[in-house]
């Protein structure tokens, strides 16, 4: 691991004094380029060099150890060996998940889709509750958010909500919550003060850019315009504004009709297409993770789930990981990052822990 550390700093010094170069400076593909291999380098470079740091401490510290022999300055210098190996140890772990290799699309955009699951016209409420907590949380880290598609009820649900959220890393922290959520409460709708049991499913896809595993050839798919309209009638669009793309191969239909122009919902409905695609590919290409999504999105029955909101208990739970939280109403408003940093850990030493064993 740290002859590989040590060529990282080396390249890292190679990057400064070539980006430093005016050739280079003056070729802005280039130059662009070797920023991006520099930020990512960057990272693992400053935390060698804190551990390099940790390491020269310890040594310098048993050195005097060995010329001094004052007792009351050894127990001093002893605290600062033992505190020199623990910041070592801790650095070295943080330096294994730093060369872990990463996913490809963590740092891209996102499109989520929720879906009403079991619970009727709960459900589509609590697929509305859902798409209002990832709005917050993406408003939170200072990301946009803008609507694709959506399938309104009468009661201010959605049956269907698809949207984006462009942002730097959103994919990297979004991708968890893929999969079965499911909401034990009272429903407005609920007369008798009974508490249901109701799910939606949550999908995560991250935005494609041209990539070979993704190509669309125009004469596969059918595109169809239509008029936007919201629930009972309202934000009629007088012009066919909204676009249905149908993928004939794979039976993919795709809609959109957020956007006031006919181009730019074509623009969004393709983004969207090629994502679904784009996940195809990928869950052919590897079984496991298809049987891993699958097992994790299920059909939206409410025995599958990946996370429950219970409201009288006020708990959020994430079954995958066994973590509880006991604040619903700031969860639901965004506060997701400790849940969220708990699965990102979690992750973290399952990957270790099957390197070691490696």
């Amino acid at each position: 691991m740290f002859d590989k550390l040590e060529a990282i700093e080396n390249r890292f010094e190679e990057l400064n004094l070539r980006l430093a170069d005016p050739s280079v400076i003056n070729d802005t593909e280039q130059y662009m380029k070797l920023m991006k291999e520099h930020a990512e380098l960057s990272d693992i470079v400053e935390k060698f060099r804190e551990y390099k740091a940790c390491k020269k401490e310890l040594e310098d510290a048993r050195e005097m150890l060995d010329e001094n022999p004052d007792k009351e300055l050894e127990k001093m210098i002893q605290q600062e060996i033992k505190n020199a190996q623990s910041n070592m140890e801790r650095i070295e772990k943080e330096l294994k998940i730093l060369l872990m290799p990463k996913d490809p699309n963590d740092e891209k955009n996102v499109i989520i889709e929720i879906r009403g699951g079991a619970g009727g016209e709960e459900a589509a409420l609590f697929a509305a509750d859902l798409y209002r907590m990832y709005t917050h949380y993406a408003e939170n880290r200072g990301w946009t958010v803008s609507l694709i598609d959506s399938n309104p009820t009468e009661i201010g649900g959605f049956k269907e909500i698809v949207f984006e959220i462009e942002g730097k890393g959103a994919y990297s922290r979004l991708k968890f919550e893929s999969g079965v959520h499911r909401v034990q409460r009272v429903p407005s709708t609920e007369s008798s003060g009974r508490i249901h049991t109701s799910t939606a499913t949550v999908a995560v896809l991250p935005e494609v850019d041209d990539v070979p595993e993704v190509e669309i050839n125009p004469n596969d798919i059918e595109v169809d315009t239509f008029r936007a309209s919201g629930a009972g009638g309202q934000h009629v669009n007088k012009t066919s504004s909204a676009i249905r793309i149908t993928h004939i191969p794979t039976g993919i239909v795709v809609t959109c009709q957020d956007q006031r122009s006919q181009h730019k919902n074509r623009d969004k409905a393709m983004k969207v297409l090629k994502a679904r695609l784009y996940e195809m590919e990928m869950q052919k290409k590897n079984s496991e993770l298809a049987e891993n999504r699958k097992s994790q999105v299920g059909t939206g029955d409410r025995s599958e789930r990946i996370r429950t909101y219970n409201f009288p208990q006020r708990r959020v739970t994430d079954h995958r990981i066994g973590f509880t939280l006991y604040q619903i109403e700031e969860f639901l408003n965004g506060d997701m990052d400790e849940l969220i940093d708990a699965l990102i850990t979690t992750e973290q030493a399952e990957k270790l822990g099957s390197g070691e064993e490696e």
